[in-house]
């Protein structure tokens, strides 16, 4: 899979699969209900003010009436959408015109939410122009500076989705500003732990290297510059940041400077979660849900 249209190929064979989506009086995220429905991705239901969901989908000609649609009114999208998902009556979680603090507190309820692993994070997947694969990056967006054992689970989490999304074997580069171990810089202690775990079996279904600088993770021309012999260095599939702020500056750098398609969703709970910025393009919130619908048969069991 080299883009997002093939990713959105692969989800219209999941229409058996129901979204929540909280808060849905929204117009981008309507649209890319209507794009989904159109394409048969899925079927949803919408939680939030009947009336004002009802309003936007006149603009955007969305038929409500389309058996793939259900309108629950509600003024607790939140807990009624995650509630839905824990009931096992919808698939995959999505957010609409709500805080993103009132999604993550219904999520980590303890007796409706979607409990899963240890960490929740953001797992993102870019189809950037000059590259000849799609690439994963975490975590630009949740976990602000984590240590050794949150790294373990966000590196679990987005190996999670890549599964998914058909990697069997993601390489995993761990990056840092070097890519030499220095006991000065946190980043490229925890890199050098994290492939020693993953080379004795304490994280399983990837291959992980690190230290790696950006460079030496995404050119193989520049690893080989550098003597660089390893299966992640140059063709790496994952890219695991060492803090939000470096994550968050990849994120926006391949957007704006590299022009790139992105699809992202949360990873570490018990269904993926659909958390886009309510910025993002109804065509970005189309290729986050498709990322989730593709991904969601390995979130079973979390």
């Amino acid at each position: 899979m080299n883009t997002l249209s093939e990713l959105k190929q692969q989800a219209i064979y999941t229409k058996d699969k129901v979204v929540a989506v909280a808060g849905a009086a929204d117009e981008q995220v309507l649209a890319a209900v209507k794009q989904a429905v159109d394409e048969t991705m899925c079927s949803f239901h919408l939680f939030g003010c009947a009336s004002e969901i009802a309003s936007i989908a006149e603009v955007i000609s969305l038929d409500l009436t389309s058996e793939s649609i259900a309108i629950t009114h509600t003024e607790a999208p939140a807990a009624a959408a995650v509630k839905d998902v824990h009931n096992r009556k919808a698939d995959i979680l999505m957010k609409g015109n709500i805080p993103t603090k009132n999604v993550l507190k219904a999520v980590l309820d303890k007796t409706n939410g979607l409990r899963g692993s240890k960490v929740l994070s953001h797992v993102a997947l870019f189809e950037i122009p000059n590259q000849d694969r799609l690439i994963f990056l975490t975590d630009a967006a949740m976990n602000i500076a984590p240590g050794l054992e949150e790294k373990v689970e966000i590196i679990k989490n987005a190996v999670r989705v890549a599964h998914g999304v058909g990697i069997s074997d993601p390489k995993t580069a761990v990056l840092a500003a070097v890519e030499e171990i220095n006991p000065a810089m946190q980043a490229t202690l925890d890199a050098a732990a994290l492939a020693q775990m993953q080379k004795r079996a304490q994280i399983s279904g990837c291959t992980i290297d690190g230290p790696l600088a950006f460079d030496n993770a995404v050119s193989a021309e520049a690893a080989a510059q550098k003597g660089i012999k390893s299966d992640v260095a140059g063709n790496a599939d994952i890219l695991v940041v060492p803090s939000i702020e470096a994550g968050n500056v990849l994120y926006k750098s391949f957007m704006y400077f590299s022009g790139a398609q992105a699809a992202a969703i949360i990873s570490g709970a018990s269904a993926p979660i659909v958390l886009t910025s309510r910025a993002d393009s109804s065509a970005s919130k189309l290729n986050s849900l498709a990322m989730a619908l593709v991904s969601e048969k390995t979130f079973q069991g979390v």
